[in-house]
């Protein structure tokens, strides 16, 4: 009984179509088809993957799995939204009550720091009296006025701190109001939002720069990376139509930059610049700074003057 050979179809090392029975060494790493008696193709053998290519598929597939993380805990907080509110007037009453708890706990702190402002003038004159008296201030006497300043720096410290919280947790009942309107009004009507391009302030606060259309955003992606390779200590890591990612913060000094392309409808997006300190104390003071805020805020500016100047 006769064997029939195989047949592969391959290209040379000259880009050209051949056919061979066998694969030749030099081309066992090239992609090639097993072909059948009538022609069909049995197998396909892809070209071998080089380290790099292996590499970044590694790469991708751990983003993807974070990704993935990303979205189910949104599923998560979503449905906890949905299950705790049920129209945006609850929401802006529990955000109310919180207001009034950070309010009245100021209203306190500063109470107790008027007292204390009051007791420290006292100690002050007291003090001063002695010293125009020709008397020695007593040391238990400074150590009062010591321990009085004190507590009041720590009282400011606490007032800053409860000042810093009150705005965090309003930006949180904020954004739980406008999710719970695109979750609500996309099971109803399966609409997007007309109020989806955030306004200039909030644009600038959260490093948002919304694309006019394709041609437009696809500059803006080319700008926003240049954005992000000048002010990222670290260097790149990913970079595809979707995802500009450089490597994450390795000291307390390094700032890395991460820019997403986010679709909002079919032909509507907006690029997100996020902000990476490293995982330490002083990382996170780093990425509560004014300087990242600023950063943050530039964004916007500099994708718009860099478009304008190539409009020109």
């Amino acid at each position: 009984m006769a064997f029939a050979k195989r047949l592969y179809r391959l290209e040379d090392q000259y880009g050209n179509t051949v056919f061979s029975d066998q694969v030749p060494p030099e081309q066992s790493q090239n992609r090639r088809e097993l072909l059948s008696p009538r022609a069909t193709v049995l197998e396909i053998t892809e070209r071998a993957k080089t380290k790099e290519q292996i590499e970044l598929e590694a790469r991708l597939t751990e983003l993807r799995k974070e990704e993935e993380k990303l979205i189910a805990k949104q599923k998560v907080n979503d449905h906890a939204l949905l299950s705790t509110f049920h129209s945006e007037e609850e929401i802006e009453q529990a955000m109310t009550v919180k207001m009034q708890e950070f309010d009245n706990q100021r209203r306190v702190l500063e109470g107790t720091l008027k007292n204390m402002a009051h007791q420290l003038n006292n100690q002050q004159k007291a003090a001063a009296a002695m010293e125009r008296n020709g008397q020695q201030v007593t040391e238990k006497l400074l150590e009062d006025i010591k321990s009085t300043q004190d507590q009041m720096e720590q009282i400011h410290r606490v007032i800053n701190a409860n000042v810093d919280k009150q705005g965090m947790v309003r930006n949180e009942y904020t954004a739980n109001i406008d999710r719970y309107l695109f979750l609500t009004q996309s099971l109803k009507a399966r609409k997007p939002l007309k109020n989806t391009i955030p306004s200039i302030q909030l644009a600038n606060a959260l490093g948002l720069f919304h694309c006019d259309n394709d041609h437009q955003c696809n500059k803006a992606w080319e700008i926003a990376r240049q954005f992000v390779n000048r002010n990222s200590t670290t260097v790149p890591d990913v970079y595809n139509e979707k995802l500009i990612m450089n490597r994450p913060p390795a000291v307390d000094t390094d700032i890395s930059l991460t820019l997403s392309r986010i679709a909002i409808t079919d032909n509507d997006y907006q690029l997100f610049l996020d902000i990476h300190c490293h995982n330490s104390v002083v990382g996170e003071q780093l990425c509560a700074s004014q300087k990242i805020k600023d950063l943050r805020a530039s964004f916007r500016a500099y994708v718009n003057n860099a478009l304008s100047r190539t409009a020109q």
